[in-house]
């Protein structure tokens, strides 16, 4: 195997994409909510645990395969479903589901994305794709989106929970963040069977993206508490028509199953073990434990610190996956260690995409991999399936050590 020798880890692919990225670009990947305390947790949350590995174990072989959504691939880590992928190259989500077909890695897409959904499908081969979904209040957008996965082949419609208002991102504010003129938010305006052309609506997407999104935040929760029901007007873009503070557990999860069966639903943004159970009770196929990237409430929990506790209330009726902070092989195996099933990968493929697109994104897929599959070996773990929390030691506050 060559090396990049520019980049071995994935923080040298932070600092690589850095360079290469405009700063509007830069902030509005990088950046949380508020001080940025759970961006930073999330990252460091996996420090506070020491692998603890077992010899003379025959790991010849190590199988770091798993099956997820009907498919065996070949880690347990999938591509994050990001917004607007082509500010950080012009080929996009197109270069990310090249890159996981390349690697045989499932890759999520964003309902806001800059290439429309059945051209990312198209692209992914045999690998799975699962689409990112908000409900909107307008529920005939959602619906159509859903529509058009279920028609090319989508394995599961994944719902975004932890946004009924927007959280503030004081750099966003600052840059004015608008989408480039010569970008679209793809899924929103193509006719229904995914077809057709940059449109009007399109065209004006521009002047929507540039509004201030927390005066835009702080309207709709007027409306709300003033007992005002306005719908959202104009182009599909997520700072105003992403955040619904309407949708409740009895409403929202039946009528999505009954929309978009046969396609699995998941519920993204589970950060207590009480909503881990409303989710199961409510019968959805997984759940992923996620803060947002730290993107919307400033001060949650780290989502490795909240996985213990969603754990347990599952109890295996459900897979659990989680999202945030992962930066090497042994965070992905920390996290399974601790109980999820799963992990996505969000910033990392982003800054891989920066650096050089389709190679950069396999790039980062194989730094992870090799860490991950390599962190087995060493710790005497042959097969996913066996990575549990005999592996692992907790770094308490005392900075004494203490067996899980």
């Amino acid at each position: 195997m060559e090396h990049d020798l520019d980049c071995l880890t994935i923080a040298e692919l932070e600092k690589l994409a850095t360079q290469r990225m405009d700063r509007q670009t830069r902030d509005y990947y990088n950046e949380g909510a508020d001080s940025g305390t759970t961006v930073r947790e999330n990252e460091s949350a996996y420090q506070k645990y020491r692998l603890r590995p077992r010899v003379l174990r025959n790991v010849s072989k190590v199988d770091s395969s798993v099956n997820v959504f009907g498919t065996r691939c070949s880690v347990p880590f999938g591509v994050a479903p990001a917004a607007m992928q082509k500010l950080a190259h012009e080929e996009g989500e197109l270069a990310t589901a090249h890159a996981c077909q390349e690697k045989g890695v499932v890759m999520g897409l964003s309902s806001f994305s800059t290439t429309a959904l059945e051209d990312v499908r198209a692209a992914s081969g045999n690998t799975p794709n699962v689409l990112q979904l908000y409900l909107f209040e307008d529920r005939e957008q959602s619906r159509k989106l859903i529509e058009r996965a279920k028609k090319v082949g989508y394995s599961a419609v994944v719902l975004t929970v932890d946004t009924p208002l927007l959280g503030r991102r004081n750099l966003e504010i600052r840059n004015q963040f608008r989408l480039p003129g010569h970008l679209r938010a793809a899924n929103f305006d193509l006719d229904n069977d995914g077809r057709g052309s940059r449109s009007s609506r399109s065209e004006r997407s521009d002047t929507a993206f540039s509004k201030d999104h927390s005066a835009a935040a702080k309207s709709t929760a007027a409306n709300y508490r003033e007992g005002r029901r306005v719908l959202p007007t104009g182009p599909v873009t997520f700072h105003t028509h992403g955040p619904n503070p309407t949708l409740e557990w009895d409403e929202c999860i039946p009528w999505l199953k009954a929309q978009a069966s046969p396609m699995q639903v998941w519920v993204k943004g589970i950060m207590t073990a009480e909503d881990a159970a409303l989710a199961v009770g409510h019968h959805v196929d997984g759940i992923i434990v996620s803060n947002h990237g730290g993107r919307q409430l400033d001060g949650t929990l780290a989502t490795l610190d909240a996985l213990p506790e969603i754990v347990a209330a599952v109890n295996h009726r459900i897979p659990v996956h989680i999202d945030g902070g992962i930066r090497h092989g042994t965070d992905i195996f920390k996290a399974l260690a601790l109980g999820a099933d799963f992990c996505w990968i969000g910033r990392p493929m982003l800054w891989g995409l920066a650096y050089k697109g389709q190679a950069g994104v396999e790039l980062c897929l194989r730094l992870l991999t090799d860490e991950f599959q390599l962190c087995m070996g060493l710790a005497g773990v042959a097969r996913v399936a066996d990575i549990g929390p005999q592996f692992l030691y907790r770094v308490k506050a005392s900075e004494f050590l203490s067996r899980l």
